[in-house]
């Protein structure tokens, strides 16, 4: 978008809101809440972009058309990474994107996103459903004027894409690495120049030679993305984003002003997405990974131990400086994290872990 359109569409913004006693105050005299979703991806980017008209289409449904939610991409109404002051401020009444992107606003807003050898994405899920994380996720949003859901997750990411082999921790020096997040602090610790931009971006700069390497996502956002025309090598595990949830922010005003019955509609619609929006990431994800190894030359290599080993090292001093943070709630937070990961962890020994180990055993099947 030009600036100056933006400009004029920003001023046209402000002085609609403060005509208004509230958001929603011209909407409610038609019986009709008329939202605007801003989101941090291109329009229908797979994975992301698909799961946010997902969102909007289902809180308008889950409310019987009584809010009705009209999508704007990244760009059409304010930049990918402004959606998250654009509906603090007023000027949208929910986003759509990430936890990992909002760390200048407080570190310990990363940890509902994904946490470098963290929680996977059911883990992710439990801990804030069932191990007191939404209350410290509302208090933390809350002083921003935000009510925040979870509304999806993309799984396990990828290590990344990376244009030369790496063969030990040695080699991660000096390496321009696109990541987010708490990754991007594990990165740094361990001597890579981390730098952080859009995917569509991270391709140019990769074609450009002005990064070595970067992680998005996983195989089916990635394709759409066209990493493997740049980098061949695609390296697993992501051990820097085991999960990344994905989001839903409603201004708290706007939130509050609804009765109860479309504030239940408003966070069911986020609830019930969260699993299928995951699935489909696990299972397009599979698909297109075998595309683009049989069809694009792409070499599918595993990190070495050792790299992994330093990168464990390095994510433990990064949740070891949010536990000392000067904020009282980021240490609440990092220590509610921790318990959970912990009691789940010891678990999934037994459980989950146990199943995915026998079924990798050879036997005919």
């Amino acid at each position: 978008m030009k600036r100056r359109d933006f400009l004029k569409k920003a001023a046209a913004g402000a002085a609609a809101t403060a005509a208004g006693a509230t958001l929603a105050a011209p909407a409610i005299a038609q019986d009709k809440l008329r939202w605007k979703m801003v989101t941090a991806w291109p329009k229908n980017l797979p994975g992301p972009g698909v799961a946010a008209q997902m969102l909007a289409d289902r809180i308008t449904a889950l409310s019987g058309g009584r809010i009705e939610v009209q999508l704007f991409a990244a760009g059409e109404l304010v930049p990918g990474h402004g959606v998250f002051d654009a509906v603090s401020e007023g000027t949208a009444e929910l986003y759509h994107a990430v936890p990992s992107y909002w760390g200048s606003k407080s570190k310990g807003i990363l940890l509902f996103g994904s946490q470098p050898f963290g929680l996977r994405a059911d883990e992710q899920f439990g801990w804030l459903a069932h191990g007191g994380g939404q209350a410290l996720y509302d208090e933390m949003y809350g002083r921003f004027g935000l009510k925040p859901f979870l509304c999806g997750n993309s799984g396990p990411q990828w290590a990344g894409w990376f244009r030369n082999e790496i063969n030990s921790a040695e080699d991660l020096k000096g390496l321009r690495f696109r990541t987010t997040g708490l990754a991007s602090e594990m990165c740094a610790k361990l001597g890579m120049a981390v730098q952080a931009m859009g995917g569509r971006d991270m391709f140019q700069a990769l074609q450009s030679g002005a990064l070595d390497a970067g992680e998005f996502i996983g195989p089916w956002s990635d394709s759409a993305l066209g990493f493997y025309q740049v980098a061949k090598n695609y390296y697993w595990p992501g051990v820097g984003e085991p999960s990344s949830a994905e989001e839903c922010a409603v201004n708290k005003e706007a939130y509050d002003a609804l009765p109860a019955d479309l504030q239940q509609a408003v966070a069911m619609a986020c609830e019930s997405l969260y699993n299928p929006v995951w699935t489909e990431y696990s299972t397009k994800h599979a698909l297109a990974l075998e595309k683009l190894v049989a069809e694009q030359g792409v070499q599918v290599k595993k990190l070495p131990d050792d790299v992994i080993v330093a990168m464990g090292n390095a994510a433990g001093e990064v949740i070891g400086e949010l536990r000392e943070d000067s904020d009282e709630l980021v240490q609440r937070i990092t220590e509610s994290f921790l318990a959970y990961r912990a009691s789940i962890a010891k678990y999934m020994t037994y459980a989950d872990n146990g199943q995915m180990n026998a079924r990798a055993m050879d036997y005919k099947y």
